[in-house]
Parts: C-alpha cells; sequence; structure tokens
C-alpha cells in the first residue's frame, strides 16, 4: 500500500492510541481480586468487551460514563461480585485515568505534518478531551459517539466521518482509517469503501480482548504490530519517493 497517496487519517483512540486494556485492567482487577474471585486478564478483558457491546447497542443515545457504570454492574452480576452505585459510577468516570501507548505521542507527532488526522471514538467528548491531553496532538476533527448518537460499528458513526470529512474536502479515497478493532472499525469502514489498517497492538496474543470479534470482512488493507512501525514504514516509503 502506498501510504503517501493518503491525505487523512481516520482514528480510532481506544486500544489504538489509548492502552485501555491496560486501563481497564487497572480498574477492575482489585475489584476482583478483593471478592476472592480469580479471573484471568483475558478473562476480564473478554467478559468486558461483551458487556460493553451489549450495552452500547441497547442504549445508543446514553453517554460513555454511563455504558461503562452499566457495563461494571453487569460484570458484577456475571461474577456474582458486590458491585456498589458508588464503585459503577468511579469506573464510568476512569477513561481520563486510563494510559496512552508508549509510541503514541512520537508517531502522531511525525505524522502530523502528513496527514489530516481525525478521530473517531466510542467515547464522549469530555472523557476524550482528557486523553487527548495524554497524546499531545491537536486533531483537525474529533467525531464521538456523543456526536452521533450511536456507538461503533453502527454504520452511522462511519457516515457522519464521511460528511464531516467531504466538508474539509476529502474524498472517501483519500482517507485511511487506522485502528485496532476489527470488530468496531476494520469491519464497518471497510463496509462503506473506506481503506484500513490495524494497529495489532494483540498481535501474538490469543483472543480479541477487550473487543468481541468481528462478524463480515475483517481483512484489512495493511497491518502493522504498533504505531511506531506504522510511522516507520511512512517514513521509509517518503525517503523512497
Amino acid at each position: 500500500m502506498n501510504l503517501l497517496s493518503f491525505k487523512a487519517l481516520t482514528f480510532d483512540c481506544y486500544g489504538t492510541l489509548i492502552d485501555w486494556e491496560r486501563g481497564i485492567l487497572a480498574e477492575l482487577k482489585p475489584w476482583v481480586a478483593a471478592s476472592g474471585r480469580t479471573l484471568s486478564d483475558d478473562q476480564i478483558l473478554e467478559a468486558f468487551g461483551e458487556e460493553e457491546s451489549r450495552w452500547e447497542t441497547a442504549t445508543p443515545s446514553k453517554l460513555y460514563p454511563g455504558i461503562l457504570a452499566d457495563t461494571f454492574r453487569a460484570l458484577g452480576r456475571r461474577w456474582e461480585i458486590a458491585a456498589s452505585e458508588a464503585q459503577a459510577a468511579e469506573f464510568g468516570r476512569s477513561v481520563p485515568r486510563w494510559p496512552a501507548f508508549a509510541d503514541s505521542t512520537a508517531a502522531l507527532a511525525y505524522l502530523k505534518p502528513h496527514y489530516k488526522l481525525v478521530i473517531l471514538s466510542n467515547v464522549d467528548r469530555a472523557s476524550f478531551a482528557e486523553s487527548n491531553k495524554k497524546l499531545q496532538v491537536a486533531f483537525d476533527k474529533i467525531v464521538t459517539a456523543e456526536d452521533v448518537g450511536s456507538y461503533k460499528p453502527d454504520l452511522r458513526n462511519f457516515r457522519r466521518l464521511l460528511a464531516e470529512l467531504e466538508k474539509m474536502g476529502l474524498a472517501k479515497e483519500q482517507i485511511l482509517h487506522t485502528a485496532q478493532s476489527l470488530y468496531h472499525d476494520v469491519v464497518p469502514a471497510k463496509s462503506v469503501g473506506l481503506k484500513t489498517v490495524w494497529i495489532n497492538r494483540r498481535k501474538g496474543r490469543p483472543g480479541a480482548g477487550a473487543t468481541v470479534l468481528p462478524k463480515g470482512d475483517a481483512t484489512p488493507d495493511i497491518e502493522f504490530p504498533s504505531m511506531a512501525a506504522f510511522a516507520e514504514a511512512h517514513r521509509e516509503q517518503a525517503r523512497g519517493r
């Protein structure tokens, strides 16, 4: 793939730029351990992915802190662990505590002069604003689930993204969608005709982690194990131009 042929990179944030699995585990593991239950990291993440997806589908207009709180309560029922309203609300406020991947800031800083950088995220504006501080880049456009009233993989989110980029003078063929989640991003992005980059942060690890398994065509156009590898591939192509 010629990375130099695109003018905009559209990004999923959580799982791609922000290490949401590390953030989720930091919040949930102490709660699980205090209950006396023994669950592996992957068991926690996979259960989270199933419950989060269910609540996003059931209540698409609810802001993401509310989705997280509902997910927490559902995990408590699933694992038979007491889940107080205070604990659920605190988990709902946890997004600003989730760390960025170590390579995100440098990769975005490198890519910024070469592309318009756009976010398509399954969170609310306030939560993303806190995460954006960790990424240290000014995105050219930010589209959240709060803006659309639905959560990816709903195609409404991608249609809204394309409409916003059209206002910026960008055609679909000039856009490269960059994401970790095959379920939330690669499948729906491909279905609306976008080229896709899979940032396979779980490369070499079994399972899908905090996302559910995809349905449909989940074959990306190109794959990298990290944002650093993506930036380096662009750098090499630019040198050889």
